[in-house]
């Protein structure tokens, strides 16, 4: 779990929670990372609580339970974020889980309520007979300003390494996203994610299109991968984007249509016949949605009610959980407009 310049986020550390075992190491791997980030002594000990209640929550009642824990910065401090999924029974009253006393598995039924509590920030999502996501950061002291953008990736089954990543990044007023599916699996394919990522967060503030070509020269000593750049204008109501190779994109709402935007085929950093940027009208419920190859698009909105109103996060882990498939590495990237 390598520290990352300002504005990254770590890719964190995966575990598959089934037992109460697994569960104890990730409240030891969660404090061991915030020593690490030098957390206040108090929020090591909050961390610690919302790490053993959000991972004894799967190892008591969850199907399939995973969770991530990763180092996040924003605005010159380090924080620490869990995020649990599972595909287990669900729940039709979140706020009555929350509530000290309820239970389902005949324990004192405090688990939520305490990670609500101890956290900085969390959200939840729960659809019964789907499962349940988890999101929540403990920071050093207060609350940074909202997320508008965030993202997951995994790597395929057997790898330590993920060839997908993502970046966020605000330049000169321009909010964009990338979102890079490495060639291949591996530490190769990571590589060139990763040099992805630098080439995006120190490119000039300029269109996608200029952003991609920019990352296109910078992967030519990589073996090469796809990228897809958007960029979100709140005064225009647009996604400006543009992509090459096998990235996904798609602007999705409560009311309107799905909309896929176009990526156009080829290699950043190996091969390409040119790179164009489309425009496409957002509305301010609207999300936009970047993902790799290894997150199927079968996914639909009306299965999940109101999932669109929760965090970017919480979104692009419930897309992850049940689009990703298991033979590749996985990314998602979830924006809106702020």
């Amino acid at each position: 779990m390598a520290s990352l310049p300002e504005g990254l986020l770590d890719g964190g550390v995966w575990f598959r929670v089934e037992a109460a075992p697994t569960a104890s190491s990730v409240r030891r791997n969660a404090e061991r990372l915030a020593v690490e980030l030098a957390l206040p002594e108090r929020r090591i000990a909050d961390l610690s609580i919302v790490a053993a209640e959000a991972a004894g929550n799967l190892a008591k009642h969850a199907d399939q339970g995973v969770l991530l824990l990763r180092a996040v910065r924003a605005a010159g401090q380090a924080g620490v974020e869990i995020v649990a999924l599972d595909s287990g029974p669900g729940m039709a009253d979140l706020a009555q889980s929350f509530g000290d006393g309820h239970s389902t598995a005949g324990t004192l039924g405090i688990g939520l309520g305490a990670i609500s509590r101890q956290s900085t920030w969390c959200d939840m999502h729960s659809v019964p007979g789907k499962g349940t996501v988890l999101a929540a950061q403990v920071w050093p002291s207060g609350v940074p300003a909202g997320t508008w953008a965030a993202g997951l990736t995994r790597p395929l089954t057997g790898e330590q390494l993920s060839g997908d990543a993502y970046a966020v990044r605000e330049a000169d007023g321009r909010r964009q996203v990338m979102m890079c599916d490495g060639l291949g699996h591996g530490g190769l394919a990571a590589a060139a994610a990763q040099e992805a990522v630098r080439a995006f967060t120190d490119a000039p503030a300029v269109p996608p299109a200029a952003v991609l070509e920019i990352l296109h020269r910078k992967l030519n000593h990589t073996r090469g991968a796809a990228v897809a750049v958007a960029e979100l204008d709140a005064d225009e109501g647009l996604v400006r984007y543009a992509g090459l190779g096998n990235i996904t994109g798609t602007v999705l709402s409560t009311a309107g249509p799905r909309r896929g935007m176009v990526s156009l085929p080829g290699i950043a950093g190996h091969q390409r016949r040119q790179i164009r940027e489309y425009d496409y009208p957002i509305t301010p419920d609207a999300i936009v949605v970047l993902h790799s190859d290894g997150v199927a698009d079968r996914w639909k909105v009306a299965d999940y009610p109101g999932l669109l109103t929760h965090s970017p996060l919480v979104i692009a882990a419930t897309v992850l959980r049940d689009a990703g498939v298991r033979r590749d590495d996985a990314g998602v990237l979830v924006a809106r407009l702020p």
